[in-house]
């Protein structure tokens, strides 16, 4: 199967190609995030609650929308109507890449009561031409991480575009499934599946969702989320 989803991925090429260049330009938060500067909590955090994690880059963090137009809100309020007791917390920060995320899961982790990690990561390494390892690493790293406090993790895919080159567009294209593989996590292939490439569901840079694209958004994750969690 995922070696089918590999295959049939192509169609997102010339989108995801933007998207990372809009990843690394939407407000270039990374320093502000190693500088110690946090992402919201939507909404606000009740540490009685079990927390589901919302981790990656502008996708995740809602760019150029209002908070309850993200995705994350979104999955709150259809989680609390489908009669799931969970708290998502936004932890996304536009620009961010894989190194960025491992510098900062420790103390996302560290939130009491985390029981699922929704993570999305990987465009702008593709951008900055970080090499396919050095980004398996990284998420490797974040992977084990959620896995050695018991948090279980949702693993998000990204592909590459062909003018990246041929074997790093194949490196770059294995990496997310090999991972999910090798670490045994569920996968979700593609987080922007029916909403690339439409017109209509993304904001006027071509490059995110808009506030509808956002809801076919939410419902991809619950999709894939929804196995995972207990009432």
């Amino acid at each position: 199967m995922r070696y089918i989803i590999r295959k049939t991925a192509l169609v997102c090429f010339i989108f995801l190609a933007a998207f990372a260049m809009g990843c690394n330009v939407a407000t270039g938060n990374k320093q502000a995030n190693l500088n110690g500067k946090k992402p919201l909590a939507t909404p606000q955090i009740q540490s009685n609650r079990p927390k589901i994690v919302a981790f990656g880059d502008s996708l995740t963090a809602g760019f150029g929308l209002a908070e309850k137009e993200s995705y994350p809100y979104l999955l709150q309020e259809k989680l609390k109507a489908e009669g799931y007791d969970y708290e998502v917390i936004n932890a996304g920060v536009s620009g961010d890449t894989s190194y960025g995320g491992l510098e900062r899961i420790d103390w996302v982790l560290e939130q009491e009561n985390v029981k699922v990690l929704v993570l999305e990561l990987g465009a702008n390494d593709m951008l900055r031409n970080v090499p396919v390892t050095k980004m398996k690493d990284n998420l490797g790293k974040i992977i084990k991480k959620a896995k050695d406090r018991k948090v279980r993790v949702l693993f998000c895919g990204m592909f590459a575009p062909a003018n990246v080159g041929a074997q790093y567009q194949q490196d770059y294209m294995n990496a997310f499934p090999d991972l999910a593989d090798e670490y045994d996590v569920d996968y979700l292939p593609f987080l922007l599946e029916n909403i690339a490439l439409d017109k209509k569901l993304n904001q006027p840079d071509g490059i995110h969702p808009n506030a509808e694209g956002e809801k076919v958004m939410t419902e991809n994750v619950y999709k894939a989320l929804k196995p995972m969690l207990a009432k």
